[in-house]
């Protein structure tokens, strides 16, 4: 077994010695002088000429488009609303995801919303809508608490 590698690395150390032998002829052979090696440089590189085209702009079917705010966004402050039939006290939060059931249904049911909105259904307008709402719905005195 040691016989097999010595033969392998005596014939790869051969190898290295002849490849490096080798690649000193050719490089020592034909030295060139920068003068020519300029020349074969500039030779070498063509003229790129590049022309800019302008692209038609696509419009994606799915795109969202970013709602355009010009007014200053109502904020809903912290307080407290009295649910008259039952007599709970809630906090009304500026998050709609958080608020009570009934706060939500007698938002509808007073006309300051058309609809008691799902989680999913919540975007930039209808969060602007119900914020609006929520300000009024602490101002009406039947909810004060």
């Amino acid at each position: 077994m040691t016989e097999i590698l010595f033969i392998l690395t005596t014939i790869y150390v051969a190898y290295v010695v002849y490849s490096i032998i080798n690649g000193q002829k050719t490089s020592l052979a034909s030295p060139k002088p920068e003068i020519q090696i300029q020349a074969e440089v500039k030779q070498a590189k063509p003229e790129i000429i590049v022309e800019r085209k302008e692209r038609p702009v696509t419009i994606r079917k799915n795109a969202v488009k970013a709602p355009v705010v010009t007014e200053k966004p109502v904020v809903a402050a912290k307080g407290s609303v009295r649910d008259p039939i039952t007599g709970e006290v809630a906090t009304v939060t500026a998050n709609y995801r958080f608020t009570k059931r009934w706060i939500k249904e007698a938002l509808v049911t007073e006309g300051l919303l058309d609809k008691v909105y799902k989680n999913n259904e919540l975007d930039a307008a209808a969060e602007t809508a119900i914020k609006t709402a929520l300000v009024a719905f602490m101002e009406m005195g039947k909810y004060r608490a």
